[in-house]
């Protein structure tokens, strides 16, 4: 599981909308089942650094997205270290059309950050580690949490994917339904919703994500440049996998199984995740609580500065918060 260093290999996405934070080093790193995952580090800069946080994406997304937070982390005093998951970004893409979403089970998003905190952190990044996660990120960063207390200190998660909305059958039903369906060899075919799209200039009226139009076009920006790091509608195999896991995180004994410090940030108009989900989920965790942020939609990271403002103000005070 060691970082492969080659020069000719990966390199991060630069356009004028998005600059690269100081310090940047990109590389591949290969999981226990041999897949080649990108990465980057960003050091802390001047000083002693309190520590470094490990950023982890959601469906579809990729490290560019993140400068701007990866900045805002680094002026805090901490190194970031990131990767793009399996199947999406700059990582290896498992099956022929790369521009489909897909994993074989959610537990593959386990051995990547496994993986990662193995080649990546340990060896290469200042202690302590914050785990930093974004909808299918945040639901493998909890996972994570009931699996190993001793990875991270604290878990910091943006509109964490716990459940989804308007599911005809629920969490357990439609995981049902994808994995019969995958058995009848249809697992590669496209399912999805309209949000599932990749990102263009006529799709910002009215989309989910986010009310900032600089920032909903920076990410157009880095897809235009970099059109190979664009991941658009899951599959039925990766829709079975997901809703599996979803449904393992509604059991009445896994909020209490989550073992590492956490607070969840639900967005109050998230059309994607269900943010009503992730406030009974915190209303039941031992070790964990949640946090709603009024006006906000899903990625609450790249939305207006009123309401990222809102969001580092709650990272500020819940990772300098006394350990009980």
């Amino acid at each position: 599981m060691n970082a492969i260093v080659d020069p000719s290999g990966p390199s991060l996405a630069v356009v004028p909308s998005n600059p690269v934070p100081e310090g940047a080093r990109v590389g591949y790193f290969e999981t226990p089942d041999r897949v080649k995952l990108r990465y980057a580090t960003f050091p802390k800069g001047q000083g002693a650094p309190k520590g470094t946080v490990c950023l982890v994406q959601g469906r579809t997304e990729f490290i560019e997205k993140y400068f701007e937070t990866i900045v805002d982390f680094q002026t805090r005093g901490f190194a970031v270290a990131t990767f793009d998951w399996r199947g999406q970004g700059g990582s290896q893409r498992l099956i022929g059309n790369g521009t489909l979403g897909y994993v074989r089970r959610f537990d593959d998003y386990w051995v990547d950050l496994k993986a990662f905190h193995g080649s990546i952190l340990l060896p290469d990044c200042p202690a302590p580690y914050y785990l930093v996660g974004h909808s299918m990120g945040g639901l493998v960063s909890l996972y994570a949490g009931t699996r190993d207390r001793m990875m991270f200190e604290r878990m910091f998660l943006s509109a964490p994917m716990v459940a989804l909305d308007r599911q005809p059958f629920g969490m357990t039903g439609m995981a049902r339904l994808g994995q019969v369906l995958t058995l009848l060899g249809l697992g590669r075919l496209p399912v999805g919703r309209g949000s599932d799209k990749p990102q263009t200039e006529q799709s910002f009226p009215g989309n989910p994500l986010t009310s900032d139009l600089g920032r909903f076009m920076r990410s157009v920006d880095v897809l235009k440049a970099r059109p190979d790091l664009m991941v658009g509608t899951p599959t039925v195999r990766w829709a079975a996998a997901a809703f599996r896991a979803m449904a393992g995180a509604g059991l009445d004994s896994f909020p209490g199984a989550v073992k590492i410090p956490t607070l969840m940030l639900a967005a109050a108009r998230d059309e994607i995740v269900s943010a009503s989900a992730i406030e009974t989920l915190g209303l039941r965790m031992r070790t964990g609580r949640h946090l709603m942020i009024p006006g906000a939609r899903h990625e609450l990271f790249v939305e207006s500065d009123a309401i990222r403002g809102q969001v580092l103000a709650a990272f500020d005070a819940f990772i300098t918060e006394p350990s009980s």
